[in-house]
């Protein structure tokens, strides 16, 4: 009877937890620096969540190491819901397989829902006389070595998307590794590098100003909401296939009823048009699962990356 009693007990304080949640602000992290793709979806949805919420969501950036920085400090952080994560494609399953990580993806962090997928966008600076895939392939071949294309860094999505098209288009582009995306970025919009494989959430406004040429998408499926790019896969490799995505994560020991109402309220604001208005902009398609969903998916990107960079012989600087 007395355990009854205590089992009742503990579903009314959960009960209750659920109801009260939030009572005081949340601090959503971003593990990378402002400016960048991970930071402005953290600010879209953060603001329409915490009006949802009735608490302020207070978008804090922790950069550095690849995003292992402010993803162990969520992972590490009081499982009470009032630390959550930012979590993109790079610091969730391709690190895994290219540095000792100091926190556990699948252990240490509960998912709570995806909430957008975009393909890598290939630009190129606006004197590479290139408009199309099969434009830079001939390039390339015609003068092998002398081509270049930055990358965040060593190990990041670019990198791989930048090794993975070498192989399957049998050229030879130099790699220029950078110390993140905005100087990277940065460097390509000048001419200092000449091509990039980026978000388009960060390419959008240069693309728009004329100062970088959008040449393909990298998703076997044109983008919805940039139907006008063909695809690598499209334009003659239809094995190429590179997509990041970003979701919300919380510390693994976060009461199944917060994440439950997280997951809630961050479905509804994604669902808003107005949301999905200001991804579309982004270059950026609104995406939604279940917390189980989620974590089955990053448990397979995990696995696919690790074959990919182990094929490739990728190795982290």
């Amino acid at each position: 009877m007395r355990a009854v009693v205590v089992a009742f007990g503990m579903a009314l304080a959960a009960v209750a937890g659920a109801q009260s949640y939030p009572s005081k602000p949340v601090r959503f992290v971003s593990p990378y620096p402002p400016g960048g793709a991970n930071d402005i979806l953290a600010r879209i949805i953060g603001q329409k969540l915490g009006e949802n919420l009735g608490q302020q969501m207070v978008i804090e950036n922790r950069g550095g190491a690849t995003g292992n920085i402010g993803a162990e400090y969520v992972a590490k952080a009081a499982p009470d819901g009032y630390t959550i994560l930012m979590g993109q494609a790079s610091n969730l399953t391709i690190n895994v397989s290219l540095m000792k990580m100091p926190y556990d993806p699948i252990k240490d962090l509960a998912p709570v829902t995806l909430v957008a997928t975009t393909p890598n966008l290939l630009v190129v600076h606006p004197s590479l006389p290139v408009k199309t895939v099969k434009d830079l392939v001939a390039l390339a071949r015609a003068k092998p070595g002398s081509i270049n294309y930055a990358s965040s860094g060593s190990g990041s999505a670019g990198h791989l998307a930048g090794e993975l098209f070498n192989r399957v288009a049998k050229i030879d582009m130099v790699h220029i590794p950078y110390k993140g995306a905005a100087p990277a970025l940065t460097d390509v919009v000048a001419g200092q590098a000449q091509i990039y494989f980026t978000s388009p959430i960060s390419a959008q406004p240069f693309v728009k100003g004329g100062r970088l040429r959008m040449v393909a998408v990298t998703s076997l499926k044109r983008s919805a909401s940039m139907p006008e790019i063909p695809t690598v896969a499209e334009s003659g490799y239809p094995d190429f296939d590179v997509v990041s995505w970003w979701g919300v994560l919380t510390p693994a020991a976060v009461p199944k009823d917060i994440i439950g109402k997280l997951h809630t309220e961050i479905v509804k604001v994604l669902a808003l048009p107005e949301i999905k208005a200001k991804f579309a902009d982004q270059g950026a398609d609104v995406a939604s699962n279940t917390p189980e969903q989620f974590a089955a998916y990053i448990k397979s990107e995990i696995a696919k990356w690790g074959k990919l960079i182990k094929e490739l012989g990728v190795k982290s600087e």
